[in-house]
């Protein structure tokens, strides 16, 4: 009789018990689930704007090679900050008088090895992302490109135009030449490098002055630390060359010329 009782005992025991796993391991997944979630909040940003509400997904694509910082909330947040160092007016002043000179004489013989690589010339039709006051544009016209400009978050005329590199205010295979020095502030990398190769014309050269070894400042919205991710973000382009520079604080130079068009028949 005793053990007629202790049969269902152990069954009803078994039961209690493999409940309790079945509770425990819905409420693990459901954690689990919501900490994916709240990764993936934190990787991308949410904005008003249709042109942006697909979450950003690079840092996930290229592991440790680039990574996308956290703390924007919205695509306003990223751009303010931006503007909060764009429009300092102490750097504005560092920038249009102490570093001017400077720049523009760095900037200028940089452009003249581009030149005399035929990565550059005269008659290119040549733009500065991210230009600022447009020491890059000024050293562009002294070494006899003229057709040049500049565009930022903050104007700053007749260099410099106004506009955003996430979605640049230029037709398609626009420019011969694209140069940037701002890659790491880009929130949107995909993005970035998409309307470069949208306005670049089929054989034009883009130039890219990044930093590897350390990261960048405080506005930087992302870190880089191999090319390989600039490579498979440039999907129209082919890597010419790379090659350590003294750019400012970024360390190395990338070049891209962008495939010619093949025309079906």
């Amino acid at each position: 009789m005793k053990a007629a009782k202790t049969i269902p005992s152990i069954l009803k025991y078994v039961l209690v018990i493999s409940v309790s796993l079945l509770v425990f391991v819905s409420l693990q997944n459901r954690r689990s689930n919501t900490l994916l979630a709240t990764t993936i909040t934190v990787t991308g940003v949410t904005t008003s704007n249709d042109h942006y509400t697909t979450s950003f997904s690079s840092a996930l694509d290229f592991s440790d090679d680039l990574k996308i910082r956290a703390g924007y909330t919205t695509y306003d947040a990223y751009i303010q900050r931006q503007l909060n160092k764009t429009l300092n007016p102490k750097l504005r002043k560092i920038w249009t008088t102490r570093d001017w000179d400077r720049k523009i004489k760095v900037f200028s013989r940089f452009f003249n090895e581009m030149k005399l690589e035929n990565l550059l010339s005269n008659s290119s039709k040549s733009l500065s992302i991210g230009a600022r006051v447009g020491q890059e544009v000024e050293a562009l016209k002294r070494v006899g490109v003229t057709d040049a400009v500049g565009i930022d978050l903050v104007p700053f005329p007749p260099l410099v135009v106004k506009g955003d590199f996430h979605n640049q205010p230029f037709g398609n295979d626009t420019f011969d030449f694209e140069f940037s020095n701002v890659f790491d502030h880009a929130l949107y990398p995909e993005k970035f490098v998409a309307e470069i190769e949208r306005t670049l014309k089929p054989n034009g050269v883009c130039i890219l002055h990044v930093a590897l070894s350390r990261r960048g400042d405080k506005y930087s919205a992302n870190d880089l630390y191999s090319i390989k991710p600039l490579s498979k973000l440039f999907r129209r382009s082919e890597l010419v060359r790379v090659r350590k520079v003294d750019g400012f604080g970024l360390d190395t130079e990338v070049v891209f010329r962008k495939k010619k068009m093949i025309r079906r028949s």
